[in-house]
């Protein structure tokens, strides 16, 4: 009879629970290793893994991770004398025991500042936070965190500069600083800029104008990331592409950033609605409150194989595709823009089982396999 060694029982058990296990199981990650990173957004919860199903989801189809809220400078820099990184710790650390790409997100944000920092007005001390913040914050994770969001949403939907404290304090200046400081923190991790409706023409262009400019002022700018919120029809597959084409064309690597697909009405879409109408009590704009039809699923599957076969297409130019959430249950889309309702945006519904949209981006690859 053999005897087990308790000790070697444990060591082998521990090895089987990881991210990496030995026999290639059919995977977002590994249908899609020799094309670009699948990543997620983990929340709090996740990072500190509560739930083992939802943490053998994660380890089992993505091989990237961006922190959902917790790194966002209300969290990670509550006061102007204290930083919190407790669970930005755990969210890196996490990312590295799983052997998996890291992104930052995010250093300069207009919206979910910390109280203080909102009542900046002042250049100089302005400029003395941000030389701080950034500089601690990537310093901290120098060679640990693969890519960072330095300037998010910067833009108006017209291309135009948004009227943050940043620009109201220091003028256009601000984004070439933030990426030198990022740089200067860490001259190896690659630096983006952050934003949404990127496929839009106006929005594009300003873009455009920005990555140029930092590059003319000597700033260090690696990569543009499309949040790519996107609804059932719309943008069109010839607007994303025509951005593809046109931030790779600036030599720079495009990532879509925070993927999800609403299959819900937007109240701003309706027309000649009054404007004054309770939306949050309105049936019409919560359709499928208990699950989602067939003939939708049918939709969304649908809609997510077309926008995976463009990012074939242009695989050479896309460093990273990450989804805003890991389940449907966990989206920020059943509170926005109505809170309270019941959406189905994402790859994996609220019980963690695979829908037909999640079959199509898999079966994409297997077909050419």
């Amino acid at each position: 009879m053999k005897i087990i060694n308790p000790y070697l029982l444990a060591i082998t058990t521990l090895l089987l629970v990881n991210c990496s296990p030995k026999k290639e199981v059919t995977s977002l990650k590994n249908s899609y290793k020799d094309d670009f990173y699948i990543g997620t957004a983990l929340s709090a919860d996740q990072i500190e893994e509560k739930d083992s199903k939802v943490d053998s989801l994660i380890c089992k189809e993505f091989n990237a991770i961006t922190a959902e809220n917790i790194m966002k400078s209300m969290f990670v820099h509550p006061q102007k004398d204290k930083y919190d990184f407790a669970l930005a710790d755990k969210f890196v650390a996490y990312g590295e025991k799983n052997k998996m790409f890291i992104h930052g997100h995010t250093l300069i944000w207009h919206s979910q500042l910390a109280p203080w920092m909102e009542k900046i007005k002042d250049s100089t001390e302005m400029k003395s936070f941000m030389k701080d913040h950034i500089t601690t914050i990537v310093s901290k994770y120098k060679g640990r965190i693969n890519s960072w969001d330095v300037v998010n949403e910067a833009l108006n939907e017209d291309g135009t500069l948004r009227q943050s404290v940043f620009l109201k304090t220091l003028g256009e200046s601000y984004l070439i600083d933030a990426f030198k400081l990022a740089a200067a923190a860490d001259p190896k991790v690659d630096l983006y800029y952050n934003d949404y409706n990127l496929e839009d023409p106006a929005k594009r262009e300003g873009v455009i104008r920005l990555v140029k400019k930092i590059k003319a002022a000597g700033g260090k700018i690696d990569g543009v990331g499309s949040q790519g919120h996107w609804k059932l029809n719309s943008p069109s597959l010839e607007e994303i592409e025509k951005s593809i084409l046109a931030y790779s064309a600036l030599g720079v690597k495009v990532a879509f950033t925070e993927l999800d697909i609403t299959v819900l009405p937007n109240p701003w879409d309706l027309k000649g609605a009054d404007v004054n109408q309770n939306f949050e009590g309105n049936p019409k704009m919560n359709p499928y409150p208990k699950s989602l039809p067939d003939s939708i699923q049918t939709q969304l599957a649908q809609r997510y194989a077309d926008i995976f076969k463009l990012f074939l297409k242009h695989k050479d130019k896309i460093s990273r595709v990450t989804f805003w959430g890991v389940h449907d249950g966990q989206s920020w889309l059943n509170d926005w823009p109505i809170k309270g309702r019941t959406n189905y945006p994402l790859l994996f519904d609220a019980q963690l089982r695979p829908k037909k949209a999640y079959e199509s981006v898999v079966q994409l690859k297997e077909a050419k396999q």
